[in-house]
C-alpha cells in the first residue's frame, strides 16, 4: 500500500481543464494531471437527468496533499457541485513512485 492517490475532476471545457491542471502541477498539489477529453457523463441534476460532454482530469498526487488539492479545485471549479473523488494507489512502478514524490515536494521545502 502507499500513501499515492490517483484524483478525478470533472469539467465542461478543455480551457478549464488546462487551466486547472496547470495550477495544480505549478503548486505541487498533483505531480501530473493527465486530460481525457470527450467524456459522455449522465447524471442527475435539478431533478431531472442530463447528460453532458466534460473533460476529466485524472490528478495523481498523495494522501496528504488532497485537502489542499480539493480546496484549489474548489476555489477554481465552475461547477456548483464538482466530482472530487480519490481512489487509492496499492501499488505502482517504484521509479514512478519516486519520481512523484519528489514532483510533490514543496519547492522551499
Amino acid at each position: 500500500m502507499t500513501d499515492k492517490i490517483v484524483v478525478f475532476v470533472t469539467v465542461g471545457s478543455s480551457q478549464e481543464a488546462g487551466a486547472l491542471a496547470r495550477s495544480l502541477v505549478e503548486k505541487r498539489l498533483a505531480a501530473c494531471v493527465s486530460l481525457l477529453p470527450g467524456v459522455a457523463s449522465w447524471y442527475w441534476w435539478e431533478d431531472k437527468v442530463t447528460e453532458d460532454q466534460e473533460v476529466l482530469l485524472m490528478m495523481k498526487t498523495s494522501r496528504d496533499k488532497f485537502a489542499a488539492l480539493e480546496k484549489e479545485v474548489l476555489r477554481l471549479h465552475s461547477y456548483a457541485v464538482p466530482e472530487v473523488i480519490a481512489l487509492q494507489i496499492v501499488e505502482g512502478s517504484k521509479n514512478y513512485l519516486a519520481w512523484m514524490e519528489d514532483s510533490l515536494k514543496d519547492v522551499d521545502g
